[in-house]
């Protein structure tokens, strides 16, 4: 985002806190995130996709809203409002074709009547899914698998590619000129987490019931739509209908998150993106020093950008009364490599935790064998890591990254477990030097590891790899 988008967002949040009170609240907020959805959205190459792809992120809330809420929840008087919203702003915003409007922020919308199709379409499969009582858990599997796969064909460049070249020729564009860059989809990825969320738990019967207005609001909250926190729907609901309020203390911690994420993202970390390591500069540099000083300036750009946007979006948010979870605790600070995992990107984190790592670690150790405790945990720390690696993009670099950090913290583990009680006795001044190394040896492990993040192949990571160690 940028700077001008950002402030806009600050103004519209800053409205809204002051203006969406009462029963005004829900519908305000559901307008503006549905509107931001398609504001915010980049241009893309492929004719109409900039405005499908908001339009199919709106149809996606809508489903998912009908595959998990109960019965009791689907009454069509208490969520026709927020059907109307949704509908209304995919309808007002594709009519500015008929209209000759040229709005700036919203790319260039179909025909009317592919939209209505579409609209037809969305609430077609939610009233089946809403009778299909009987078969929800089918159905939610499928709505598991289907994001899943929607998740691999967009983070997967060849796919991604492929995809692309296929909607080109539905376009009558060429499809000689597709590229995995055609297709990006504006805040997919949280949207996916969100939704995954209310899937698993409708699926344990842990879901409070939530109306549609209530479920949209949550999944397409215009602070965290693209860059995070991934909150948790029972928690954001709360918020919703107990809003912190707007008072003198609100607006000074809003201001407070909003001018420390602003300096982060714009001053620190744009300023150190001139240098930060890259596939250009990668090459370019030949000595051990200046590799050194590429990487620590990707190492501090990568957290500054990062707890930047989620400092503003925590920022945004408590404008309206919502404080947004913690997403950073000074992670480079830590000890060890358990707890910066435990601090960074704390919401992704507790996720993958939540629903990958504690179910396949409790099947292990209910397995009929008798499989040892580290074997389990290797194994819950691998498929976790790679997974969250391979989350930022399906390529053989970010799949190195994610088995460089399950390794390190398998190691971190096992060493904890054996010095564990020759440690116990330690205090003072050699606790304090202890811990002051664990810092420095975490830090330069995580900051060797943004090698694979930052670079696009093995190949030139090894290559970097050998410079940083003076043998390139």
């Amino acid at each position: 985002m940028t700077l001008t988008s950002i402030l806009i967002l600050a103004g519209l949040a800053a409205g809204l806190g002051i203006l969406a009170r009462g029963r005004w609240r829900l519908p305000l907020l559901l307008s503006v995130s549905a509107l931001t959805v398609y504001a915010l959205q980049p241009a893309l190459p492929i004719r109409f996709l900039d405005f499908w792809l908001p339009t199919v992120t709106l149809g996606l809330v809508v489903l998912g809203w009908a595959l998990t809420a109960p019965p009791e929840q689907r009454a069509w008087r208490a969520n026709w409002p927020a059907a109307a919203i949704l509908a209304g702003v995919v309808l007002l915003l594709g009519s500015s074709r008929l209209l000759g409007l040229d709005l700036p922020a919203v790319g260039r919308p179909p025909r009317p009547d592919s939209l209505l199709l579409f609209a037809a379409a969305v609430a077609g499969l939610a009233f089946f899914f809403s009778r299909s009582v009987r078969r929800s858990r089918l159905w939610l599997a499928l709505g598991v698998i289907f994001l899943l796969t929607l998740f691999v064909f967009l983070k997967y460049p060849p796919l991604t590619a492929a995809l692309s070249a296929w909607l080109r020729l539905w376009n009558g564009q060429s499809p000689a000129l597709a590229s995995a860059l055609d297709i990006r989809w504006l805040g997919f990825s949280y949207l996916a987490f969100r939704l995954l969320h209310t899937f698993r738990d409708r699926q344990s019967g842990r879901l409070p019931p939530v109306s549609l207005a209530e479920y949209a609001v949550y999944a397409v909250f215009f602070p965290a739509l693209t860059a995070g926190p991934i909150d948790r729907l029972e928690r954001f609901v709360a918020d919703l209908h107990r809003p912190r309020p707007l008072d003198s203390q609100g607006w000074l911690e809003a201001g407070k998150r909003l001018t420390l994420g602003l300096f982060k993202k714009f001053v620190l970390a744009d300023t150190l993106a001139l240098i930060a390591l890259g596939p250009v500069n990668a090459l370019q540099v030949h000595s051990p020093g200046w590799t050194w000083v590429l990487l620590y300036a990707y190492s501090l750009q990568l957290y500054f950008d990062f707890a930047g946007y989620t400092d503003m979006a925590i920022g945004l948010g408590r404008l309206m009364g919502i404080q947004l979870p913690e997403n950073f605790n000074a992670p480079y600070l830590k000890p060890n490599l358990t707890q910066f995992w435990n601090n960074w990107h704390m919401t992704l984190t507790q996720w993958i935790r939540a629903y990958v790592f504690n179910p396949l670690t409790r099947a292990l150790r209910a397995s009929n064998r008798s499989i040892p405790a580290a074997i389990i945990i290797l194994a819950g720390q691998l498929s976790t890591m790679l997974l969250i690696g391979l989350w930022h993009g399906i390529t053989w670099n970010f799949a190195l990254w994610g088995l460089w950090h399950a390794l390190g913290l398998f190691v971190h583990n096992r060493w904890s477990e054996w010095t564990r009680p020759r440690l116990a006795a330690l205090s003072g001044v050699r606790r304090r030097l202890l811990d002051l190394g664990g810092v420095v040896l975490t830090f330069h492990y995580v900051t060797l590891g943004w090698v694979w993040f930052a670079l696009p192949d093995p190949l030139t990571s090894w290559q970097v790899f050998l410079k940083l160690m003076g043998a390139g």
